[in-house]
């Protein structure tokens, strides 16, 4: 295949993701109040739920100002890591398989580090039911470059109870799962990741392999190859 046809599979990959995960965010961030939920198609389980989040994937995050920052410098480095894994894999053609999987979770780095290096700039803050927030307000954002907080509204609570009182672990108290709120970009990472080791599990061991049997041929020399 031609190596434009990778870059060109790579490209279109990285800006679909980003246009769906960028429209979904400023579109919530417009439109609805922090903590409001609009149900998917009526369904209880499969909610749109406005948060805001200052770390990590899933609603994880890193505590203070410092770990906020230590948390965007990282995003940047990954992301320049990415960039330069993904120029490799398509100038040695690799499947195609492996460079949308490594596209998607580029695109998903690179779509939290948008909300963290310009949402703080362009959009007034958000408050629990305290009304919506604003473009591009007068008195400006609400936080500095690389201070903003990312935007997550995926919700699916599948199933609610309690743990029996017998249980070793939280007797009696409720649980839910799946309780995590995330975003556009954290699926494609998920997504990206999972297609790279149900698919191509292979990847790290195929320049082993190759490797092996180079220097087994150099080792190894065919009978009809000796001179006589």
């Amino acid at each position: 295949m031609n190596p434009n046809k990778y870059r060109l599979a790579a490209i279109i990959t990285i800006f679909l993701v980003l246009f769906i995960d960028q429209s979904s965010k400023i579109w919530v961030k417009l439109n609805m109040e922090m903590g409001e939920e609009i149900l998917i198609f009526g369904q209880s389980w499969a909610k749109i739920k406005f948060i805001e989040n200052e770390g990590m994937a899933f609603g994880l995050s890193l505590g203070g100002t410092w770990g906020k920052i230590a948390l965007s410098v990282f995003r940047v480095v990954a992301v320049g890591f990415l960039f330069y894994i993904l120029k490799s894999l398509i100038q040695s053609k690799e499947r195609i398989g492996v460079i949308i999987a490594f596209s998607m979770i580029l695109a998903g780095a690179l779509g939290n580090i948008i909300d963290s290096a310009i949402y703080g700039i362009v959009f007034s803050d958000s408050h629990y039911h305290g009304g919506i927030a604003s473009l591009f307000p007068e008195g400006g954002g609400y936080a500095p470059f690389l201070m903003g907080k990312v935007v997550d509204m995926l919700y699916f609570p599948m199933a609610h109870g309690h743990f029996p009182s017998w249980s070793p672990i939280w007797p009696g108290e409720e649980f839910e799962f799946f309780n995590s709120i995330f975003n556009v970009a954290d699926s494609s990472i998920f997504c990206g990741i999972c297609i790279f080791l149900i698919f191509y599990r292979d990847f790290f061991n195929h320049p082993k392999v190759e490797s092996q049997e180079l220097t087994q041929d150099k080792l190894e020399t065919p009978a009809d190859k000796i001179p006589e």
